[in-house]
């Protein structure tokens, strides 16, 4: 029987120790493969960690899949959704670096180039030069200040129940706004629409993953 000295136990201890960690630290920051945990809920993944399958790119990008995370940087582009959503849980989590800009579409339509004109926009920025900061509706309900962090992933919550809007971060209720009836113009809610990222300015690099949602009935 072999003999194990004080020292050696401790390198044991040692090796299996920084294995846990590399592998949670892994688990953690990368997509598993496997079905998100709230599916059995209702929740359904818009975004599988593998590819932009489901998506549509307006303006050619560039957009691009790293690590089970959408990386969001360079010039101005939209990521539309396929599918089209009425009444939804969403929750995506997203981490900024500092300085950058982007946003997440709801109610939205398909266009090649400019702003999107249709919809609301759930700002995503917590130190770019905008005032208007994260969970913001934009050019509707503004916030100064954010619970969210740069280098940080958050959870960005949205819900929409005929014309009222909830967004929250990490579970925290930032908005909760009702569109008055016969609202009109942009931005407004509309009877339902697309899902999208926003690449705002080539100094902006965002990501994002675990992007689900909730239908919920008319």
């Amino acid at each position: 029987m072999k003999i194990f000295r004080t020292h050696e136990y401790l390198n044991a201890f040692t090796g299996i120790m920084a294995a846990i960690l590399i592998s949670s630290f892994l688990g953690s920051s990368a997509y598993s493969g496997e079905k998100n945990s709230e599916s059995d809920a209702g929740w359904v993944d818009l975004f599988n960690g593998k590819d932009l399958t489901g998506w549509r790119i307006a303006e050619g990008g560039p957009w691009e899949v790293k690590d089970g995370t959408i990386v969001v940087s360079g010039k101005r582009s939209h990521l539309f959704t396929e599918k089209e959503f009425k009444n939804f849980e969403f929750k995506a989590d997203v981490m900024t670096t500092p300085g950058s800009n982007s946003g997440i579409f709801f109610h939205s339509k398909f266009q090649e180039e400019g702003w999107p004109t249709q919809g609301y926009e759930s700002q995503v920025n917590v130190t770019h030069k905008d005032p208007v900061k994260t969970g913001s509706i934009y050019n509707r309900v503004k916030l100064f200040k954010t619970p969210a962090k740069d280098n940080e992933w958050w959870t960005q919550h949205i819900i929409v129940k005929g014309r009222n809007v909830v967004i929250k971060i990490n579970g925290e209720t930032v908005i909760d706004y009702t569109e008055p009836e016969g609202a009109k113009g942009s931005p407004s809610l509309g009877e339902k629409g697309s899902f999208a990222l926003q690449a705002h300015d080539p100094k902006s690099v965002v990501y994002y993953k675990n992007i689900r949602v909730k239908p919920l009935a008319d």
